[in-house]
């Protein structure tokens, strides 16, 4: 039987200063043209943690809000406060950022994050009042050392400064002298994805109803590689993500596709419940901190505040089939092949209709496509158009030529097989999964029967081929009554119990 789809998390980490110093729009501003007028006027642009919070995409993110409430919003959303707008939402929530900054310490196996310790006193009891942070987490905060040290080991051992309200409050220091892999630019690049997917982790054990023991394997998909100058991209993100989480059954490993992992991650995990391999599997990913402020230049020229000011993460819970929640169903994979190309028809094809047709369904028999979900909010003001919508154009264009789809009902398809775009740019991040959530509760309210999730990927920017990537696979509700209306395995053993009974009885009675 097909795995389910138990639960979902999503989570948001403001961090204004880390857009500033470790977005490379910035980092590589800074040393390109150090004196430019960006640069100046960034700051200015920086959101409050207030206006972060109210920010309809964001609340819709973290489940305050349907996709289906944000099409009703007039865009732009930036100029919009959503009323009513929680830092806690039904699927995760918007942590600042100095209690981000804190739970990222608590990450860290090998002494690198040091924070003023006048910091930590100011703030430790607002992350211990997480009511997702357990104290078992809160306890690893350290005490912190003086700020003259951390000055120390920035200015001369080239630490990578932490920064809150303008102030340097702490440093992630190398972690060898000259492995570029352990820099301190790189150790703090990946704690701080490992933090979110911690975060996303512990969200999703508690929107999935389950025990941290249930959790045998753990999938993170990110786009970071940790390692060293042996095997720099050896990982194992997973597994360090589990072990600050509490995930004490859990083993794991690391799946790498760039937007497309979340993808390719889930359909492994699903393959490895429905073989038995293992009962719960979670897919997890944290945020990047080099896509901070990705489109920032073009933000400030239009007079925007920065938008790409939070790190994200999710996490999916797959279990075996309970015959309640909605399944991934493996008999239905789209799969951008090698002979595939990167024409945009060809990349459609082999994601949406190709699959569809193999299964003897048509496009329109999905109620809603997910694929790259970007809030065009970000997108639209650099110049790379609404992206979910011209998807859902090329996949209407697609059900009209192949005779599923009247073409006078190609400018209503968007609207009623699509989604408006709410997720951060953070690459893997907006590739699908972030309607995971609301399908499944969409499925189970009988609002939808089907949702395809849609992962494309660029792997040429690995420069190690042109190739094109993605990978789709369909979510559907639950056929377990099907499946279950046949003899279960108590009536199989009753059955055997008497017959062996009937068998025994024919020869005494001979």
């Amino acid at each position: 039987m097909n795995s389910v789809i138990k639960g979902a998390s999503y989570v948001l980490a403001h961090a204004p200063q880390m857009v500033v110093y470790n977005g490379t729009t910035q980092t590589t501003e800074r040393v390109v043209n150090p004196e430019s007028e960006y640069l100046k006027e960034l700051e200015s642009h920086l959101r409050t943690y207030e206006d972060c919070v109210n920010y309809w995409p964001n609340q819709v993110y973290i489940g305050n809000a349907h996709p289906d409430d944000l099409a009703k919003v007039e865009f732009p959303y930036y100029d919009k406060v959503k009323e009513g707008a929680e830092r806690y939402g039904k699927y995760g929530e918007i942590m600042p950022e100095e209690e981000f900054i804190l739970l990222a310490q608590t990450c860290d196996m090998f002494e690198v994050v040091k924070l003023d310790k006048e910091f930590v006193s100011a703030h430790k009891d607002a992350l211990a009042a997480d009511p997702i942070v357990s104290e078992d987490i809160v306890s690893r905060v350290e005490e912190g050392i003086e700020l003259s040290e951390i000055e120390h080991f920035v200015n001369e051992e080239h630490a990578e400064g932490i920064y809150h309200d303008g102030k340097l409050v702490g440093c992630v220091k190398r972690a060898h002298d000259i492995d570029v892999n352990l820099s301190a630019h790189v150790m703090h690049e990946n704690i701080m994805s490992k933090a979110t997917s911690v975060l996303a982790l512990l969200y999703a054990v508690k929107n999935s109803g389950i025990e941290k023991g249930d959790i045998e394997y753990v999938i993170d998909c990110a786009e970071e590689a940790c390692g060293d100058m042996n095997q720099r991209g050896g990982g194992n993100f997973a597994k360090a993500a589990a072990e600050v989480a509490g995930l004490m059954n859990a083993t794991g490993s690391d799946s790498r596709g760039f937007c497309a992992g979340p993808a390719h991650a889930l359909i492994e995990a699903a393959a490895l419940v429905k073989s038995g391999a293992y009962k719960c599997v979670a897919v997890t990913a944290g945020g990047c901190t080099a896509k901070l402020g990705m489109n920032g230049k073009d933000h400030v020229k239009k007079g925007l505040p920065i938008l790409e000011d939070c790190l994200a993460g999710f996490c999916i819970i797959l279990s075996e089939n309970d015959g309640v929640n909605p399944e991934m169903n493996l008999d239905i994979l789209g799969r951008h092949t090698v002979g595939t190309g990167s024409a945009p028809q060809n990349v459609i094809g082999s994601l949406v209709a190709d699959p569809l047709e193999r299964a003897g369904l048509k496009i329109t028999d999905i109620d809603k496509f997910s694929p790259e979900m970007q809030n065009p909010d970000i997108t639209k003001p650099a110049g790379a158009g609404d992206v979910p919508l011209a998807n859902y154009k090329m996949i209407g264009a697609l059900a009209v030529k192949r005779g599923e789809l009247d073409k006078k009902a190609m400018a209503s398809f968007p609207a009623e097989h699509g989604l408006t775009g709410w997720a951060p740019t953070q690459g893997h991040i907006p590739s699908g999964v972030p309607y995971i959530g609301f399908a499944r509760e969409d499925i189970l309210a009988g609002k939808i029967k089907k949702a395809m999730i849609i992962g494309k990927g660029s792997l040429f920017l690995g420069r190690m081929t042109n190739l094109f990537d993605g990978c789709s696979f369909v979510i559907q509700a639950n056929t377990g009554a099907e499946d279950n209306s046949g003899v279960s395995e108590e009536e199989v053993k009753g059955l055997i119990a008497k017959a062996m009974k009937d068998f025994a009885e024919t020869l005494l009675a001979e």
